[in-house]
């Protein structure tokens, strides 16, 4: 027993749990390699005034859960608490918005850290997937993040899950609204830090969690009814081309993000067999982002999906996934010739694509035929000196229990035939 012991609200990964969340990764990617998207990884943590300009001053993110330090050369760094503002960061530095094809479109797969109470579902370390669409307004962009996630989704299996939209409005119509929801919070019996949260942005209040403060915001005013004509023609064109992919969706006019960026459209993806933690994924329009951060006017929209809240969400579903066998050949050796030869038919088979293991260690015919049974292989190969002097091996199925013998210069265009 190690006397260290994984961080508080942290995990490991550790097979054969780790195949789902690799298969979960996986099937988020998927649709976007196949709709543009190209790859794009950055650091684990960024320059902390990133985060404080991008995702805001006054969010819970930023002002309790970010892990921020000063670095001993005094740089002020933080582990990145989310993917969007790192990821624009990084294309604006390379220029990729001058390349002259926008939407400049990336996804990413990566760690995320915040410094929240550790619960079933929420970790200081998580892991998402994301996808970001730079440079373009336009309400198909919206619709397709917003397809592909669904797509996503169900080609895992789930089912249970809704899609909830709004919109934000933006820089015309949004300070009206906003002008009027601090007028109506003002008049709430709010604690002097939810108060001084309405003052810096207060669609951060409509966020909060708390019961006493949600049952005061019953008669809030709603975004929807201030929104100018042109958030709304954009708003409806995203609605219209949702459906018109036969997505589902909800609209709910009290949504917003945490995060202070977003514009116009924004999106969760919910999961009502997670408890309090039933938000899976979410993203939305962020078009003043760029600037925030230093950069052109870039209007853009992406979303993050989390990966261990789809993999808890199969689980509430029973929805067991599809995975590959981590090992379809096992080769057990009994003697140093059979060694040298089995060895040897292993990596042929594994050029070929064939997932094949060995039984290392010089074990007996018993200990290497149980690390066979716990490989999940489907065939096993065994040979010893009488077998090899005959010029074959021992080929078992280990799900019929049936062995025959199959000449040694055979036995891998055998393997290659009856495993397809």
């Amino acid at each position: 027993m190690s006397t260290f012991q994984a961080p508080k609200g942290t995990y490991d990964l550790i097979p054969p749990e780790s195949a789902k969340y690799l298969a979960v990764r996986e099937a988020i990617a998927a649709p976007l390699r196949n709709s543009g998207y190209g790859y794009i990884e950055t650091p684990g943590f960024e320059n902390v005034e990133l985060f404080a300009r991008g995702v805001g001053e006054s969010t819970d993110i930023v002002t309790k859960e970010m892990y921020a330090f000063e670095t001993k050369g005094g740089d002020q760094l933080a582990l990145r608490p989310e993917g969007t503002a790192s990821v624009l960061r990084a294309a604006l530095e390379a220029n990729l918005h001058k390349l002259g094809n926008l939407p400049v479109k990336l996804w990413y797969s990566g760690s995320y850290y915040r410094y929240e109470r550790p619960q079933k579902g929420r970790y200081r370390h998580f892991s998402q997937v994301g996808a970001e669409a730079i440079g373009a307004e336009d309400p198909a962009l919206d619709a397709e993040l917003i397809i592909l996630a669904d797509q996503a989704y169900r080609s895992l299996g789930l089912r249970n899950f809704r899609i909830l939209l709004n919109s934000l409005g933006d820089k015309e119509c949004r300070p009206v609204y906003r002008e009027a929801l601090q007028n109506f919070l003002r008049g709430l019996d709010l604690d002097e830090e939810t108060l001084r949260r309405a003052d810096i942005n207060p669609l951060r209040v409509l966020d909060d969690k708390r019961p006493d403060v949600q049952k005061q915001l019953t008669d809030a005013p709603l975004l929807r009814d201030y929104l100018c004509d042109a958030c709304k023609a954009y708003h409806e064109e995203v609605r219209e081309l949702i459906t018109a992919a036969g997505v589902g969706f909800e609209d709910d006019p009290k949504l917003v993000r945490g995060l202070d960026y977003y514009t116009r459209t924004t999106f969760e993806f919910v999961h009502d067999g997670l408890g309090s933690q039933s938000a899976v994924g979410g993203g939305g329009r962020y078009d003043g982002l760029s600037e925030m951060i230093g950069g052109p006017a870039l209007p853009s929209v992406g979303w993050a999906l989390g990966v261990d809240r789809t993999v808890l969400a199969l689980e509430a579903e029973g929805v067991e996934l599809q995975l590959p066998a981590s090992t379809s050949v096992f080769a057990v050796p009994l003697g140093e010739e059979a060694r040298r030869v089995l060895f040897a038919k292993v990596t042929e088979l594994r050029k070929l694509g064939i997932a094949a293991d060995f039984s290392y260690g010089a074990k007996g015919l018993k200990g290497a035929m149980k690390n066979a049974n716990r490989s999940g292989a489907r065939y096993t190969i065994v040979a010893g000196e009488r077998d090899l002097a005959e010029g074959v091996v021992q080929l078992k199925d280990m799900e019929s229990g049936e062995q025959s013998a199959v000449a040694v210069n055979e036995i891998v265009a055998e393997l290659e035939s009856r495993l397809g």
